[in-house]
């Protein structure tokens, strides 16, 4: 398998961001998203704007992952946590990590987790806290394994149709 050079996403990552962000959520929600909900929520959250107000951000980091020759296959993003209900001082969350499919499993995710936990740490987080679609069982099996425990739910709207998210967090201490 192709290495991965993971990097701290900057400005001109924008529009990469955008398409890897739309085709990792198109492979993994399009066997139960309707189509055009999915397009309208990809057109409003992964795209090249989106992502450029995302990098402006100083409250958000992008890790990113590329193949030696820059293409991208993998990012992380971490930003302020938004669960009022469920949040506490000091929490941050793991807003998305994703992942394209040929790159999923040999340790790739673990890896990047490890960097997010290491962001997570350096920002002095005391909990990171995830929400998952609550039939991604891959992802929850992941998360669990991980050291992440749910904490309760919320609601993910793809458009007009809302989805239920299972919300995850993992101390940092």
């Amino acid at each position: 398998m192709t290495p991965i050079i993971w990097r701290s996403a900057n400005a001109d990552d924008a529009e990469a961001l955008a398409y890897l962000g739309t085709a990792t959520f198109m492979a993994t929600f399009a066997f139960d998203h309707p189509g055009q909900p999915m397009m309208e929520h990809l057109r409003q959250e992964h795209s090249a704007a989106y992502y450029a107000v995302a990098l402006r951000d100083p409250g958000t980091d992008i890790l990113l992952g590329e193949t030696p020759l820059g293409a991208p296959i993998a990012y992380a993003m971490v930003t302020p946590a938004a669960h009022p209900a469920l949040q506490q001082d000091g929490d941050i969350e793991l807003k998305r990590i994703y992942m394209l499919g040929p790159w999923q499993g040999g340790g790739h995710g673990k890896a990047l987790l490890d960097l997010v936990f290491a962001l997570a740490e350096k920002r002095g987080a005391k909990r990171l806290l995830l929400s998952v679609y609550e039939k991604n069982a891959r992802a929850i099996g992941f998360y669990e394994r991980a050291g992440f425990a749910a904490i309760g739910e919320t609601v993910f709207m793809v458009g007009p149709v809302p989805f239920r998210d299972l919300v995850y967090a993992r101390n940092m201490a």
